[in-house]
């Protein structure tokens, strides 16, 4: 009698299909890029809450306010990047728009702290001044292919920390339990002013050799 034989298959189960991320235009709209575009959406905010009637809102109201929201994207801004790499969604396009987030912020607040008379002209010029050149450096730096000259140094990051420290504080302007939160955030203001000059002329001195090599 013969045996006949029985082919057995294996079957395996078909993973569910995947829902693609969403996005705006070609963009992925992850958790880090959200977080981002939030704090892009929060700088009208803190302008626009000086803005608004005195009988809406205290000035110490409006100043708390802004206090918060300041604050709020500061903490937003090392969160999306710790996220970022936590769920390995780092992307150029992130790469590119949280530096300018923070920027757009710190230029908006110094603006409103610069016409309520809280900070000096001079120091605004300085650290919104630098952010531009650097940019510029920056972005000629990528064209020549040599980025990494002026990748964020330490004192980068500590001028970055003590500038979103000293902000709210300012925007906050009173005592809080007898902490002159005016005072240390002045401060802090012109430690994050002179870190940024060092900064730059960091950044300049390690780009000088390329930019030399590659004049014409």
């Amino acid at each position: 009698m013969g045996q006949s034989r029985i082919k057995l298959r294996s079957f395996r189960a078909t993973p569910p299909p995947q829902t693609p991320p969403a996005t705006i235009g070609s963009v992925k709209l992850n958790i880090p890029n959200l977080l981002t575009y939030l704090r892009i959406a929060a700088i009208p905010f803190v302008i626009g809450v000086y803005y608004l009637p005195g009988d809406w809102l205290t000035l110490h109201e409006k100043n708390l306010w802004a206090t918060w929201t300041c604050a709020l994207a500061a903490v937003t801004d090392w969160v999306d990047g710790w996220l970022a790499r936590k769920l390995n969604q780092t992307s150029a396009f992130g790469a590119f728009l949280d530096p300018v987030a923070d920027k757009l912020m710190v230029a908006a607040v110094l603006a409103i702290l610069l016409q309520m008379e809280r900070v000096d002209a001079v120091i605004a010029f300085i650290i919104i001044g630098r952010e531009i050149a650097i940019s510029a450096l920056r972005e000629w730096m990528a064209q020549l292919g040599a980025t990494k000259s002026v990748a964020v140094n330490m004192a980068g990051k500590v001028k970055t920390v003590a500038q979103m420290v000293a902000l709210p504080m300012l925007l906050y302007h009173n005592k809080l339990h007898g902490f002159d939160a005016h005072y240390w955030g002045t401060i802090l203001l012109y430690g994050a002013a002179f870190l940024t000059l060092y900064s730059m002329f960091f950044y300049l001195k390690a780009a000088w050799p390329t930019l030399m090599a590659k004049s014409p």
